[in-house]
């Protein structure tokens, strides 16, 4: 592979909220060399989901495209840079991580947050009408619609993002709660509560993301990587 800047835990095992069933996935950003990207053919796409250490699943995204999905705050992205550990981090990849905050803007922290969650809310109702509560993902859409709501308010109430939740018993009881008939009103009640929390809340985040360290620090990975093979 390409240099890998950042490379760590993340999902389940990440927040704290695995189960004897949850996978082990990595997430990781790499470089790829400039003269790749400025040749006749430049990949089209990065390295996506592959098999990572010991066989577990792993999603690597090239740095440009990490920086992008961060900057509009997503989710699944966001968190390489808020991990507690990391099984790779380079030189380059603890400066992103130092970087961390200069990503963020309150706008793009709801939308991207709020939006995830709603996401994973539809998948709830849709497995309740079409696998019924018994469904064992069911708890598990349930917990995540919860985790993005949580992590989402505090990231654009206090600007820090707790990757590991610091008490996950709330989170499997609310997917307990979905596998239950009384669940989809539950569902709606926390989405509505948080909607509420947003509206009422001040954000300590800016309106725009600090672009400028970013534009940067992209541009001397890609010098120092113009010359790799």
């Amino acid at each position: 592979m390409s240099d890998l800047l950042l490379e760590g835990v993340v999902g389940s095992h990440a927040y704290g909220l695995n189960t004897p069933a949850s996978d082990l996935d990595y997430l990781g950003v790499y470089v790829e060399p400039t003269r790749t990207l400025l040749g006749l053919h430049p990949p089209t796409r990065d390295r996506g989901t592959r098999h990572g250490r010991d066989g577990a699943d792993a999603t690597y995204h090239e740095v440009g495209k990490a920086m992008g999905l961060i900057l509009a705050c997503n989710p699944t992205v966001t968190e390489i840079l808020w991990l507690e550990n990391y099984t790779v981090s380079n030189d380059f990849g603890a400066e992103l991580v130092a970087l961390r905050s200069n990503f963020l803007s309150a706008q793009r922290v709801r939308h991207s947050y709020f939006g995830y969650a709603m996401a994973q809310f539809r998948r709830m109702l849709h497995r309740r009408e079409t696998q019924g509560l018994a469904d064992p993902r069911l708890a598990k859409h349930a917990r995540h619609t919860m985790r993005l709501l949580s992590q989402g308010y505090e990231l654009y109430t206090t600007g820090v993002l707790e990757v590991r939740l610091p008490d996950p018993e709330p989170y499997f009881e609310f997917g307990r709660q979905l596998t239950m008939e009384t669940g989809e009103a539950a569902a709606k009640a926390l989405i509505a509560e948080y909607e509420q929390k947003f509206d009422s809340a001040k954000s300590v985040l800016p309106e725009h993301a600090n672009e400028a360290p970013l534009e940067d620090f992209l541009q001397r990975v890609r010098r120092a990587h113009l010359d790799d093979q």
